[in-house]
């Protein structure tokens, strides 16, 4: 796929959410993301500014309820524009691992671009709110955005005090391990990178 293509706009729409998503793979780490929840912008910046990916994110949630279905679904549409972007996935890298440390905290990240979503996160939290987002929900941000951005991803936070650190500490790992992932292959620009021959099924090795 050619680098100028690798670009892709989602819109998802339910009764809960109405959020549109758009990506450059290929990008600098543009970002304009606006949740109506801070710390998860924050974290999306994160994402985009170390994985270069530009990222472009307009979510409309039923924060008065509270901020799962927003966390959730924003995961959902940001890895639906991911894989979507990434196409037939020839020529990519497809690992990428990254250790990243914030202060006291260091997280290492492993990611596959198996289009075999799959979420082992070994993260935990002293307290069960950051400011007023539940700690829980990051889990099912990385676990809707590996699902649906067909990803293999391990994310291990080894050791940290202040959550802030390690929560940012892990966005910054998956964004470094994510453009290692996705960069395209100088030696092997056009084959796809499995011996089965494709990764768009959810059988390959």
């Amino acid at each position: 796929m050619a680098r100028d293509s690798r670009r892709a706009s989602v819109e998802r729409n339910t009764k809960e959410t109405q959020i549109s998503v758009s990506i450059n793979l290929d990008g600098t780490g543009i970002c304009n993301v606006s949740t109506g929840i801070g710390f998860l912008d924050h974290m999306l910046e994160q994402l985009s500014r170390h994985s270069l990916v530009d990222l472009e994110v307009k979510a409309i949630g039923d924060l008065h309820i509270d901020f799962h279905h927003t966390t959730e679904d924003t995961g959902i549409a940001i890895g639906q524009a991911v894989k979507k972007a990434l196409g037939s996935r020839a020529g990519i890298q497809r690992f990428g691992s990254a250790l990243c440390p914030l202060d006291e905290a260091l997280t290492r990240v492993v990611v596959d671009c198996s289009n075999r979503p799959y979420l082992i996160w070994k993260v935990k939290f002293s307290h069960p709110k950051l400011g007023d987002f539940d700690t829980e929900l990051f889990r099912e941000w990385f676990q809707a955005f590996a699902q649906a951005a067909g990803l293999t991803l391990h994310v291990e936070n080894f050791y940290g005090e202040n959550n802030h650190h390690i929560i940012e500490s892990s966005y910054k790992a998956l964004a470094k391990a994510l453009r290692m992932a996705i960069e395209m292959d100088v030696r092997s620009s056009v084959s796809v990178p499995s011996t089965k021959g494709t990764l768009t099924d959810n059988k390959v090795k």
